[in-house]
């Protein structure tokens, strides 16, 4: 015990060491932080009070537990980063845009000055790349080799692979092959899965007398489990859900043995990559959608009206996708408000400068979506409000730095499901929701959202 307890000091000693070096080569570039408060845990005590205060102090602020009622309409609050990560809004505001902390054993280098973000996104250098910390042991049930944690030439050799099929004229004319003799185009299989939730939800909405609460969070994630299944394994959700977990357990097989066949961990991690980020962002992102939808009825009448000009039929194609400018812009103003991708991580490879700041060997960098996507000096002083209408002529009208909006969804299958959505049914927040964002890998609502749900 004795020794484990050495071993430990030893070992906080070491990363306080390393952290004071870090530390020391930043300062002296005008880059500062806050002092370390723990030898093991670096400065996630401060993270944890900080974040104590801040629920402290919305406590006393809020007169009311934020239901909504009619003599009191529920007035939500986009300010995602003083909600969930309010230390990096004050070490923000005490060191300037560019700041670094530790976290546990991990130093990391916060940036949310738009010139040092650019240099980061055209960085095309294999000495920047995905932080170590993605392959241990927490992240690799979910990650694996894959390529949402890979970097170098196993990275590059992946996403040129993958990425050309998420591509939107990829989209249009992929074939995805259903049963031995029945093909269905891509945008049918997406159509096809959310009629089929529609109908379910008509069926409800009758049964209840004209109007229905719907707790429509887990239907979005069960409707794009349903879709990226189909999209993946050419089959429904239970079946291809079942040939997922098989791969995981296929995965689980061929690490416990030397079994050298190159390449076929990463395919496998890649399929968990990709059925996670296609899952999990297309489904939070479609809530977030509905719920600024519901929460602004001028806004989801605008975009209803769109739909049913374009849709006669009551059915988009892929040509009416791209004509949705109303539609389409929600989407972008939601991505803006609620990315599914919190952070962008890097890590540096070799010492690598990156707008005159030489950024050592070993750092971690982290760059906060939210925070970047909601400063009012980049998007003006409604920054933290819900407005459309800002990307009316696209991201370069929408915002000074074109580098601040790092959106990361699948625009056109949201589109497709709200598009139906909107052609049958009007939305309004129910009674009982509660406005309260939790971060669990995405930000997603903590307690659901449940809507009320009527026939157009």
């Amino acid at each position: 015990m004795a020794a484990k307890i050495m071993l430990s000091v030893l070992f906080g000693g070491f990363v306080l060491l390393l952290a004071y070096l870090y530390e020391s080569l930043l300062e002296k570039q005008g880059i500062r932080g806050p002092s370390p408060s723990s030898i093991l845990l670096g400065n996630i005590p401060d993270m944890n009070r900080i974040k104590l205060k801040e629920m402290k102090l919305r406590a006393t602020k809020e007169t009311r537990s934020g239901t909504i009622s009619k003599d009191h309409p529920l007035t939500i609050a986009h300010d995602l980063t003083s909600t969930l990560f309010p230390h990096l809004v004050q070490w923000r505001n005490d060191y300037g845009p560019n700041f670094t902390y530790l976290s546990g054993r991990i130093q990391q280098l916060t940036l949310t000055d738009v010139e040092t973000v650019r240099e980061v996104s055209l960085c095309k250098s294999l000495h920047l790349g995905k932080p170590a910390y993605l392959l241990s042991q927490d992240h690799k049930p979910l990650f694996g080799k894959g390529i949402l944690a890979s970097s170098g030439p196993i990275w590059s050799h992946q996403r040129k692979i993958i990425a050309p099929e998420f591509y939107f004229e990829k989209v249009k004319i992929q074939w995805v092959q259903n049963s031995l003799f029945n093909f269905k185009g891509m945008m049918d299989l997406m159509v096809d899965s959310t009629a089929t939730l529609l109908r379910s939800w008509e069926s409800k909405i009758e049964s209840e007398g004209g109007i229905a609460v719907l707790r429509v969070d887990e239907e979005m994630r069960s409707l794009s489990a349903d879709i990226i299944s189909r999209a993946c394994f050419g089959s429904s959700y239970s079946e291809g859900k079942e040939i997922f977990l098989k791969l995981r357990t296929l995965q689980r097989i061929m690490s416990q043995g030397n079994i050298g066949i190159p390449g076929i961990r990463e395919y496998g991690d890649d399929c968990k990559n990709v059925y996670f980020a296609g899952h999990e962002t297309s489904a939070v992102t479609t809530s977030w959608s509905l719920m600024l939808l519901a929460a602004n009825p001028e806004w989801q009448a605008r975009a209803r009206a769109e739909v049913l000009e374009l849709c006669r039929d009551g059915v988009p194609d892929a040509d009416a996708l791209r004509s949705m400018k109303t539609l389409n812009m929600v989407i972008q103003e939601t991505l803006r408000l609620y990315p599914p991708a919190v952070f962008v991580v890097r890590q540096a490879f070799e010492d690598i400068e990156l707008n005159n700041i030489l950024i050592p060997k070993g750092m971690n960098i982290q760059i906060p979506v939210p925070m970047l996507q909601q400063l009012p000096d980049v998007w003006g002083p409604d920054a933290l409000e819900f407005n459309p209408k800002r990307f009316e002529h696209g991201v370069l009208g929408a915002c000074k730095f074109p580098q601040a909006y790092i959106p990361f969804g699948f625009g056109p299958r949201i589109c497709v499901i709200l598009s139906l959505i909107l052609s049958k049914f009007c939305f309004s927040l129910s009674h009982a929701y509660q406005h309260c964002p939790a971060f669990r890998l995405v930000i997603e609502p903590d307690h659901g959202l449940n809507l009320h749900m009527r026939r157009v």
